[in-house]
């Protein structure tokens, strides 16, 4: 069975977050969460990092650089997010669906090219072949395949320490296809959305508001990836056409 712990979110002192998560790459957990909630925008914004096992759970503790953590203070909330929920815990309907710049990225990948890079994460799931319980978040780059994946029980908390990964080794999401094998809700619009990326793919099919606001950020969004085919949601100039895919 897979581990599932309180991981809580803190910043100079003050917690932001509390998350029920995976206790595996939680540097990159706590960096990608930093990153796709806007509490940082650069990796140097972090002057310090430390994990803190307590009985209850553990904390990541975070020191902001000068001037960030007088900001987080006056937007700062405690969340607690179960499993299944990315959005948990926000104050208002604002704070739930804010208005997502647009992308920028021009990649494009073929069909035939999306259902390999999700068959491919398959076999990278080390946590998912001995447990069959947990979500992945993966990152396809034409050319090079799958070059990084991340496991957790949260599906948002994977893609999180995604971001955060790929932060530490200077990737950029608009250069390729963020993979995920879950439904396609609307937090992960939110995140892909937050880390750049032109193309969000997953094994599922989207929700109606996740469509939406893809549609509105410039995101494509491909979802139901199988073996035999998948479908094109939204962005439809970033897959190119063939046999394997159809626009829904």
């Amino acid at each position: 069975m897979p581990e599932e712990t309180a991981v809580a979110l803190v910043y100079d002192g003050g917690s932001e977050a509390v998350m029920m998560a995976s206790p595996a790459d939680l540097e990159d957990f706590a960096i990608g969460f930093s990153l796709n909630e806007g509490i940082i925008t650069d990796l140097t914004q972090i002057e310090r990092m430390e994990q803190f096992d307590a009985d209850l759970g553990i904390e990541m503790r975070l020191w902001l650089s000068a001037g960030l953590s007088a900001r987080l203070s006056a937007r700062r909330r405690h969340r607690a997010g179960p499993t299944g929920c990315g959005l948990c815990g926000v104050e208002s309907l604002e704070d739930a669906l804010p208005k997502l710049a647009r992308v920028d990225s021009t990649v494009v990948v073929s069909a035939s090219e999306v259902i390999a890079a999700m068959a491919q994460m398959a076999d990278l799931q080390s946590l998912n072949h001995q447990t069959r319980a947990v979500h992945a978040a993966g990152f396809y780059r034409p050319g090079q395949g799958v070059v990084l994946v991340r496991e957790d029980v949260g599906r948002h908390n994977a893609l999180d320490k995604l971001a955060g990964a790929m932060a530490r080794q200077g990737l950029t999401a608009k250069d390729g296809v963020i993979l995920m094998t879950s439904r396609l809700s609307v937090e992960l619009v939110q995140k892909a959305a937050a880390m750049g990326a032109g193309v969000l793919a997953a094994v599922s099919a989207p929700t109606a508001l996740a469509l939406r606001t893809a549609e509105a950020a410039g995101l494509c969004l491909v979802g139901v990836v199988r073996s035999d085919g998948l479908e094109v949601f939204t962005g439809f100039d970033h897959i190119t056409a063939g046999a394997d895919a159809h626009a829904s």
